[in-house]
């Protein structure tokens, strides 16, 4: 108890707020720890995007600008040129090509004529001993036998084969009817008579036969 009536007692302070005030300390406390923790961390990080960051090159001189241009206008006059020569090499190789082609097209029976020569060397000998008046009919049967074999040689020899259907089915792909026969021996559409031959060249036909058809008689 106090003795002394002037003396007024102080009154006890509030737990809570004394607690209150040593949770806000110790939150401070932690605060100031964690921001001294990051200061060196965030150096550290500075310090190494300084050393990253690359050093500005130097700008080339006027000299080095010069240089490098006259090498660029160089390199391009070098493509210029090798483009050129490749132009006209082609222009060349397809002029080779449309001659070679014509060529081919103007000299394409150059082997055919060749056989063909002899064909009328015989003919000519042949035509040339019946105007004697001393021609052996005989002889000239023969020559005329033989010319006509040369000539089928050579036919043969570049695949030109004749159509003779006597005797056959007509055909309207290959015949060319130019008349109509009534008989009664053969089948209808028969090739009785064949007036002039037909030719293949290769199996594609040039020419198609002309013949006498038959018909059912009445």
């Amino acid at each position: 108890m106090n003795t002394d009536p002037h003396r007024t007692e102080s009154p006890d302070p509030d737990p809570s707020f004394v607690e209150d005030a040593n949770v806000r300390a110790a939150i401070d406390a932690y605060s100031d720890a964690q921001a001294a923790d990051r200061e060196p961390v965030q150096a550290v990080e500075q310090s190494q995007e300084q050393e990253a960051t690359p050093a500005p090159e130097p700008l080339a001189t006027p000299e080095e600008l010069a240089a490098a241009l006259a090498a660029a206008r160089a390199e391009s006059e070098g493509h210029r040129d090798q483009l050129l020569r490749t132009r006209a090499e082609l222009e060349n190789i397809k002029r080779r090509h449309v001659n070679e082609l014509e060529k081919a097209h103007k000299y394409a029976l150059d082997n055919f004529v060749r056989e063909l020569l002899q064909v009328r060397d015989s003919l000519e000998l042949g035509h040339q001993a019946a105007l004697e008046s001393s021609g052996d009919l005989d002889k000239l049967r023969e020559g005329t036998e033989l010319t006509l074999k040369l000539l089928g040689d050579v036919m043969d020899k570049f695949g030109v084969a004749p159509v003779a259907p006597l005797d056959q089915p007509f055909d309207p792909a290959f015949h060319q009817a130019i008349s109509m026969q009534p008989r009664a021996d053969v089948p209808p559409n028969t090739v009785v008579a064949v007036i002039q031959k037909g030719y293949l060249l290769n199996g594609r036909l040039v020419r198609p036969a002309m013949v006498l058809v038959s018909q059912q008689s009445a």
